[in-house]
């Protein structure tokens, strides 16, 4: 690879790494923002009220026009358990 490759090549690895890490902030950021928020959603779904307005939602109680895709029983575990591998990829990004 002669100088002029070498940079351009430099050069694009630069920019694409700061895109990638300005990307990585921002989803951090949000990510801190909605833990909370998750750590409430996980306690009401191991909870008895889940599976108190899922069995009202199954028995029709719940209008049906209502949003209620917490109360689908994959949505909130597909959701955590895609938390806690995303977590554990990171702890490993960390470690290399």
């Amino acid at each position: 690879m002669d100088q002029i490759e070498r940079i351009t090549h430099m050069e694009n690895i630069l920019n694409e790494a700061k895109e990638a890490l300005s990307a990585l902030e921002k989803a951090l950021d949000r990510y801190d923002a909605v833990r909370e928020g998750l750590a409430e959603l996980e306690a009401y779904y191991s909870g008895r009220l889940w599976m108190q307005d899922f069995e009202d939602d199954r028995a029709g109680k719940i209008p049906r026009d209502l949003r209620r895709g917490v109360l689908s029983e994959d949505a909130v575990y597909n959701l955590l358990t895609d938390q806690f591998y995303l977590l554990e990829r990171i702890q490993e990004l960390g470690e290399d």
